[in-house]
């Protein structure tokens, strides 16, 4: 028997976990999965809670759990306390402590969402792209790092971006490997593209020489090519088919794979997966806790429900379960169903209709059943 934490956070957490659990629930009896569901609490709503961002209590559940479900975390109630506890520090943590070093972000357009997105249909029609970003290192954990006051009364802010040989090789395995994986089944050519600036940042020079020493090592049957952050920043909209794997350090990963989102129509699409060594991992959307429609039922539930999907391939390897959840978000976009993020861009709105986070969900349960 298998257990999966739902951590629902903050904002539109509460109600695109919902969503999610339904169709987990739905999918664990269509597939027999044998699962257990437990919950948590992460970020703003631990902190109101119980003074702290990640508590012991939920950290135990994580790590003791076979793959952990996030809706989002953080929100301007938070803002003002002190930076240590705030929502986001607890999410970095729990990253750090569960060792998700590996961060997925699927870009795949749906057909039915070509006219959501706002770059031409015939550039981003067939997209179905791969950003593999390094969740636990570079400049976002780096030390030292903090604001301090200089000699002259200046303040000065500093952070620190580094990373070994080693953390570079294992999220290089993983990008390499998961071309391979995509290559076969998609029968098309393997290809990483890795993104750095080795140009002006000594860091992403050893990055760009390692990938380089793994491809021409141990992984000569994926072509690999390099690009500067700001280049690929500029090519996902010039030409985003280019690419198939991306790989990339943390804050670049961050940048690139939100942009990637809006190539789909609505980061309200963009699952996440962030996995361990042995396949472990936390699911969750790409988008934040949007406080601004909390408790609005305006949410759309569509990228955790996917990351659920991501879930159930990656950690527990039942792909025709993960199929068939993504068969099921298709099957209501045929249908025209859309929630705001979804419809507003749309430059053909006829036999669409806008619905909320709930019958979104609902939506998508009735194609499972």
């Amino acid at each position: 028997m298998a257990t999966v934490l739902t951590l629902a956070g903050d904002g539109i957490g509460p109600e695109i976990m919902t969503q999610a659990i339904d169709v987990l629930k739905a999918v664990d009896a269509k597939f027999a999965l044998n699962l257990t569901l437990e919950s948590g609490l992460l970020g703003g709503a631990a902190i109101d809670e119980s003074g702290e961002p990640l508590p012991a209590d939920t950290l135990q559940k994580a790590q003791a759990a076979d793959a952990v479900l996030l809706g989002a975390v953080g929100g301007p109630k938070w803002d003002t306390i002190e930076r240590s506890i705030r929502p986001e520090r607890g999410l970095l943590k729990i990253r750090s402590e569960l060792g998700l070093f590996a961060n997925l972000r699927v870009a795949k357009l749906y057909p039915q969402l070509a006219n959501a997105s706002s770059i031409k249909p015939e550039i981003i029609n067939g997209l179905d792209l791969l950003i593999v970003r390094e969740l636990t290192g570079g400049i976002y954990f780096g030390e030292p790092r903090g604001i301090r006051t200089l000699e002259n009364g200046d303040q000065q802010g500093y952070n620190t971006m580094v990373y070994s040989t080693s953390e570079i090789q294992r999220i290089g395995k993983v990008a390499f490997e998961l071309a391979q994986v995509r290559a076969e089944a998609l029968g098309r050519p393997a290809k990483v593209c890795s993104v750095d600036k080795a140009n002006v940042l000594e860091v992403t020079e050893l990055w760009k020489q390692t990938m380089t020493d793994m491809q021409q090592e141990s992984y000569t049957d994926v072509a690999l090519t390099h690009m500067y952050a700001d280049n690929a920043c500029m090519q996902l909209i010039k030409n985003p088919k280019q690419f198939d794997v991306m790989v990339t350090g943390n804050m670049f990963g961050d940048i690139l794979s939100d942009e990637a989102a809006m190539l789909t129509g609505s980061i309200g699409m963009l699952p996440s997966a962030s996995l361990d060594a042995n396949g472990k991992g936390m699911y969750e959307p790409c988008h934040g806790s949007a406080p601004d429609i909390a408790g609005q039922d305006l949410a759309n539930p569509l990228a955790t429900i996917l990351s659920v999907a991501m879930m159930l391939r990656y950690t527990f390897k039942q792909e025709a379960a993960a199929v068939a959840i993504e068969d099921a978000v298709s099957a209501v976009l045929d249908d025209g169903l859309r929630t705001a993020d979804i419809l507003s861009a749309d430059s053909d709105t006829a036999g669409l209709k806008k619905v909320g986070c709930r019958e979104m969900g609902e939506a998508v349960l009735a194609k499972l059943k």
